[in-house]
């Protein structure tokens, strides 16, 4: 029998073979956990009103019709962040959910008409920071 090298084999495990007993059922499952997303836009030079308008007129109104749920939305109060930088925060049922919310929104002919229509003059937005985020214990924000 030929032997098989320490890497591969641990490659080829699944992790619940390399975790002591029951370490699995005790980790948090993601696939049906609510998360939160923090999106931070920065803008193109001299477009941040425009932006924060095609999010009041447009796209926040299209997020809850892909099942996103925004909880909040930021400018900054100083420079530099206060001219190009502008935050808001989503709920999503899970990662798989707002992957596929994130397509079908992409996908919106009314969102897709939408963000041409802004950009008439030019993109809007330069750079986007996308991060995932889960509760934890002792948070103030009411869990349902």
């Amino acid at each position: 029998m030929r032997r098989m090298n320490r890497r591969t084999l641990l490659q080829a495990a699944p992790l619940s073979m390399l975790l002591p007993a029951g370490i699995m059922e005790a980790m948090p499952q993601t696939s049906s956990a609510k998360v939160y997303e923090l999106r931070i836009y920065q803008a193109a030079p001299g477009k941040l009103d425009s932006l924060v308008a095609r999010f009041r007129e447009h796209t926040d109104k299209l997020f809850a019709k892909h099942g996103m749920t925004s909880l909040a939305y930021w400018t900054a109060l100083d420079e530099p962040a206060k001219s190009s930088t502008f935050f808001y925060i989503l709920e999503h049922p899970s990662r798989e959910a707002a992957a596929a919310n994130w397509k079908a929104f992409q996908d919106d002919p009314e969102w897709q008409a939408a963000k041409a229509k802004s950009e008439e003059n030019g993109k809007l937005v330069d750079k986007v920071d996308s991060t995932y985020l889960t509760l934890t214990d002792f948070s103030k924000v009411p869990r349902t």
